[in-house]
């Protein structure tokens, strides 16, 4: 499996994000074609205290190359302009990762 991760930090407004994402980022992801499954995990800690870390989302496909089939749709070029600004405002970080499962 070939996934996309992104990590929402905490922010001033939660409530500015969280419609972000729900209204914006969750609906474009779930249109993306090979998407096999999608993972929303909210942040409630670290040891030893509170995370930097509000939100993790993470997309599933079979492969890097469905992976960039994906980014190349409609669909994909729309959500990586809508979460851009984000990156560029450091309030996301967002990498690609092989996964395996035992």
């Amino acid at each position: 499996m070939f996934k996309f991760v992104t990590l929402y930090r905490r922010v001033d407004d939660p409530n500015a994000l969280e419609s972000f994402f729900s209204e914006t980022h969750l609906p474009l992801a779930e249109q993306l074609p090979g998407l096999v499954k999608s993972e929303v995990s909210r942040v409630t800690g670290k040891p030893g205290g509170e995370s930097r870390f509000h939100l993790m989302y993470e997309l599933y496909f079979e492969t890097n190359r469905d992976f960039e089939q994906a980014l190349a749709s409609e669909a994909g070029m729309k959500l990586i302009r809508a979460i851009t600004p984000w990156a560029k405002e450091r309030l996301i970080s967002w990498f690609y990762a092989d996964a395996y499962s035992e």
